[in-house]
């Protein structure tokens, strides 16, 4: 890396105190009554926008109940009642397969481990630290979707591209008690200003302290001073 950790921790201390500011709010934006519904929503929201999933679950949640009625359900039934959701049916199998596995395997209940969340299908660490902080309430981890990566990287937080080598790197930067919450900061700033084809550079609150920023390229990024 071409910056010092300690220069690093001031500039996503300053990212995370001017992100509250912009969105106080900020949180968790998939509807869901209990932990079941929540990592169902989750793997649902691989590639596919939380309000279409909301969407969708919206009938889904009320047609199926407990695990028993997702592993006992035909395959093409519930790929049909994900039919807009994005790859709905490998999505269906992964539902299908991780409820039969809650059933032989956890008594029905859903896990609240990191090993077994990601042992079940369709679950991987993203969707398992989601299910843990927001079903069991364990912090274990960063949720890295593609808007924590697009904005660390365009901030130059992180020169890594595999989401667990930069959930790693916000692990150190980052004090856990604020793990959670730096998740929703990025997605709310990703959805309304740091957008994935056009960034909205001119109205950001981070433009002065983003080398990324399409705002005054001569600017000199590389100053010891701007941090």
């Amino acid at each position: 890396m071409g910056t010092s950790l300690p220069s690093r921790e001031k500039q996503v201390r300053e990212v995370i105190d001017r992100l509250e500011e912009a969105y106080p709010d900020s949180s968790i934006s998939l509807r869901f009554s209990n932990r079941l519904e929540l990592l169902i929503a989750v793997i649902l929201s691989a590639q596919c926008t939380d309000e279409r999933v909301n969407a969708e679950t919206e009938h889904l949640f009320e047609k199926y109940d407990g695990p028993e009625d997702y592993a006992a359900v035909d395959q093409e039934e519930l790929a049909e009642d994900l039919n807009s959701i994005t790859y709905y049916n490998n999505k269906a199998s992964y539902i299908r397969e991780a409820c039969q596995q809650i059933l032989d395997e956890h008594d029905g209940e859903v896990p609240d481990t990191m090993s077994e969340l990601t042992d079940l299908p369709g679950v991987g660490r993203k969707t398992a630290n989601v299910v843990l902080q927001h079903g069991h309430d364990v912090v274990e981890g960063v949720v890295v979707d593609t808007h924590v990566q697009r904005i660390t990287r365009r901030l130059g937080i992180t020169e890594q591209s595999s989401p667990d080598a930069i959930e790693r790197e916000l692990m150190d930067l980052v004090p856990e008690s604020e793990w959670q919450q730096l998740t929703h900061l990025f997605i709310s700033h990703g959805r309304a200003t740091c957008t994935a084809r056009n960034p909205d550079c001119g109205d950001c609150t981070l433009e002065d302290i983003c080398p990324s920023s399409k705002v005054d390229s001569e600017r000199d990024l590389a100053s010891g001073d701007r941090w």
